[in-house]
């Protein structure tokens, strides 16, 4: 993001479209002078009072045109958001007058902000950290109410002060086996148990919250779920009950659907793209055969399967087969029409997949459809009991990894026997991944990548 703080930025920040209310926002050295130049206080003040709403109006100054009626509030720095000089213009919402007070602001000397360049300037300002900017954007963009309230708490600074304290836990371990190392004479001793232990209880801690991430992507960017199995065992109709409404074409004829639709859903506040497609086996028609490979593919990219069985008809090789194409996914089988008379032997089919959780369900009817969302999210999104933080980015993801990577070499290197000097600059490279994780340690590539996300306006 190429910029100078010494630019004053304007931006609407409020949403596209029509409103009741819309608010331009001014953040910089200048935000004053160029408010007072686009928007006159109908009683004018010699200073304009801090967070304080102060009725006016948007003026054209070359044409002394009155253009909309409104407030001024003036943020006074370092009690901003920015904490910078800013001011916000609260006019009526429509898009012709904000973006007019845009010009304007920029005609008067501003500059039109970059997407997210206010809260990358709270950012630089030390008003927030990383993981605080990307949870500001996630509770924007939050898609459950679940996912509000995680974004919420990291944005007032909950995950980034669990880091901390792991910071600081690291540093005191540090502390004491270099203490211990260069003043051999002073009575600072840290034994290897203590070592030990430190290491383990940090390592579960960053263990716990590495596996975290796999709730966390579902409930921010939802899972996808692909529904698999022969044609006419039941798949669109399983497609419809779920999203309970009928949206894939069903017929007793085999090879109805002949390529993938997706749909979403929410189960228990977890966004899941479901997905319906061909059936798979022998196709009769080229285009079957096209729905067929563009559902295999998918199917290898979900999050997880649905593999439907026919509780109605005896199991086949092409079943078995199926079963294992998709041996390392994530699946739950599903043997559908329990409501007809059963003819498959279900155990035959369990035995060749042991371990993997099924459930016996009838599409038509709609037994025991609650019970498979459950178990969707049981499975494909797992719920960790008393999890206190939840990262929701595969970033933060891969640094937790990388600073757990480092605890974990320091203890390997302390059950060799290896001297301590080995051990401490082990510990010592997860630093820098802290670094990185709060943005303490700045990469130019990263910092783009994550406010390249936020709209223009915050």
């Amino acid at each position: 993001m190429n910029q100078t703080l010494e630019d004053t930025i304007i931006a609407v920040s409020t949403p596209a479209g029509h409103g009741g209310i819309g608010i331009v926002r001014l953040s910089g050295p200048d935000a004053v002078g160029i408010a007072r130049r686009i928007f006159s206080l109908k009683e004018p003040e010699p200073v304009i009072p801090d967070r304080k709403m102060c009725f006016g109006y948007l003026l054209d100054a070359e044409s002394r045109e009155t253009l909309d009626a409104g407030y001024l509030c003036y943020f006074p720095a370092p009690h901003s958001y920015t904490r910078e000089e800013t001011v916000e213009i609260h006019l009526h919402g429509s898009p012709v007058l904000l973006n007019e007070a845009v010009r304007l602001g920029i005609k008067a000397g501003a500059r039109l902000a970059h997407p997210g360049e206010f809260t990358f300037r709270a950012y630089l300002n030390g008003r927030i950290d990383i993981i605080q900017a990307e949870a500001i954007n996630d509770l924007i963009r939050a898609c459950s109410l679940d996912q509000a309230r995680i974004s919420f708490k990291q944005m007032e600074g909950s995950l980034s002060r669990k880091i901390a304290g792991i910071r600081e836990k690291i540093i005191e371990l540090l502390t004491l086996v270099e203490t211990s190392l260069e003043f051999p004479d002073e009575e600072v001793e840290i034994s290897t148990g203590q070592i030990k232990t430190v290491l383990l209880k940090l390592i579960g801690e960053l263990g716990h919250l590495s596996r975290s991430y796999e709730q966390g992507r579902a409930l921010l960017e939802g899972l996808t779920v692909a529904i698999l199995g022969k044609t006419n065992v039941g798949k669109s109709t399983l497609f419809n009950a779920l999203l309970e409404e009928e949206r894939a074409i069903v017929t007793p004829y085999p090879g109805t659907t002949r390529d993938f639709i997706r749909e979403n859903v929410r189960v228990d506040g977890v966004l899941i793209k479901l997905v319906d497609m061909a059936g798979f086996g022998q196709s009769s028609h080229p285009a079957e055969e096209e729905g067929i490979t563009r559902g295999q593919k998918l199917a290898e990219k979900a999050d997880g399967l649905l593999i439907v069985l026919d509780s109605s008809r005896e199991e086949s090789p092409e079943d078995f087969q199926l079963l294992k194409r998709f041996w390392n996914k994530k699946k739950l089988l599903v043997f559908n029409k329990s409501d007809l008379e059963p003819a498959i032997n279900r155990q035959n089919i369990l035995d060749s997949m042991p371990g993997v959780d099924w459930v016996e369900v009838s599409a038509l009817t709609g037994k025991n459809l609650d019970r498979l969302r459950k178990m969707m999210l049981d499975t494909f999104a797992p719920r960790l009991e008393r999890q206190e933080e939840i990262i929701l980015h595969e970033r933060q993801k891969v640094l937790v990894e990388n600073i757990k990577s480092s605890l974990e070499n320091g203890l390997e290197l302390l059950d060799e026997g290896s001297g301590e000097e080995l051990v401490a600059e082990a510990i010592r490279e997860a630093l820098p991944a802290i670094g990185q994780l709060t943005g303490e340690i700045k990469s130019q590539e990263v910092l783009d990548q994550i406010f390249s996300r936020f709209c223009i306006g915050k």
